[in-house]
């Protein structure tokens, strides 16, 4: 049942649009797009975020600007925005009722025909949870090498190794310090030094605390070579142009994530040379695990 839901128009208000639509598993569940189109075509305010690996944000908190407190919260808001799905939860529990495919699913799952709101909240978080990715080359590396995964590891290439030392450690790219290994991801929304003055102040409009003007929710890393365009408005359109945001373009936001500043209180800048810039991303496509596009069980029950 919880597939039906992410696929099916019908959550739309004009039948046009579905979870899918702005999470494609082709695109590590994310949208090619930078902004992405609602059922009458408008544009989203911000980049789709991917999926994969929501079950471990132990603080919870979606979206980008982290308003909705839990997943089943979350997955009720784009159905009732007017821009990405248009619809009520009222008008949507009873059209469901009227379809003849979902009475039984629900009675198969929960017992009962009933459809409402926190049945479909559940099925809907479940297939989110259910997104999981653990076979991309980074984590058959990971088990092919003994001990903890601190140093080398076993069936990677120099270059890939470098990479990942430029990633985890402190004194070079520090990375992990916000996507941490072996998950890739963080659990607090930060500021990575976008802009200045930035227009969009994220998780601050949520809170209304100024120390959270600017932070947004940090995405996880895996398949993020599926993902692009990156950052929360879709502004960069290769993983060249993220390293080289990280490398020279830090701004120095009032509240930039501790790891991003100097111990003067400048932005830090990098400084990768060439070979370091091209083996970041050389570690980053290990972490793509392309089954999260082939597996049955994500897969479209409308098409499949």
């Amino acid at each position: 049942m919880v597939e039906c839901f992410f696929y099916d128009t019908q959550l739309s208000l004009n039948n046009t649009v579905s979870c899918s639509s702005c999470h494609k598993a082709e695109f590590g569940f994310s949208d090619p797009e930078g902004l992405s189109v609602g059922f009458d075509g408008g544009a989203t305010g911000r980049h789709s975020m991917n999926l994969i690996n929501a079950r471990y944000y132990t603080a919870e908190h979606f979206f980008r600007d982290g308003r909705a407190a839990t997943l089943e919260d979350q997955v009720l808001m784009p159905i009732q925005d007017q821009v990405e799905m248009g619809m009520t939860l009222d008008s949507l529990t009873a059209r469901l009722a009227t379809l003849d495919y979902y009475p039984p699913l629900f009675e198969a799952a929960f017992g009962t025909e009933d459809i409402d709101e926190d049945r479909i909240s559940r099925a809907l978080a479940q297939f989110v949870r259910a997104i999981v990715s653990y076979q991309s080359a980074f984590d058959i590396a990971v088990a092919a090498t003994p001990g903890p995964p601190t140093g080398n590891l076993v069936g990677f290439t120099d270059q890939q190794n470098e990479g990942k030392d430029i990633f985890e450690n402190v004194n070079r790219g520090a990375c992990a310090g916000c996507h941490g290994t072996p998950l890739q991801i963080a659990i607090e929304p930060k500021s990575n030094g976008l802009d200045q003055n930035p227009a969009d102040i994220g998780f601050g409009e949520v809170t209304g605390n100024l120390g959270d003007y600017g932070k947004f929710k940090t995405p996880c890393l895996r398949n993020i070579e599926l993902t692009v365009p990156y950052m929360h408005d879709g502004r960069f359109a290769t993983l060249e142009e993220v390293i080289e945001h990280y490398n020279s373009g830090v701004e120095n936001h009032s509240n930039l994530n501790a790891p991003l500043r100097l111990p003067n209180g400048d932005a830090r800048r990098l400084n990768l040379t060439q070979d370091e810039k091209d083996a970041l991303p050389a570690f980053l496509l290990t972490l793509t695990d392309a089954s999260l596009a082939t597996d049955e069980k994500y897969s479209d029950p409308f098409v499949n």
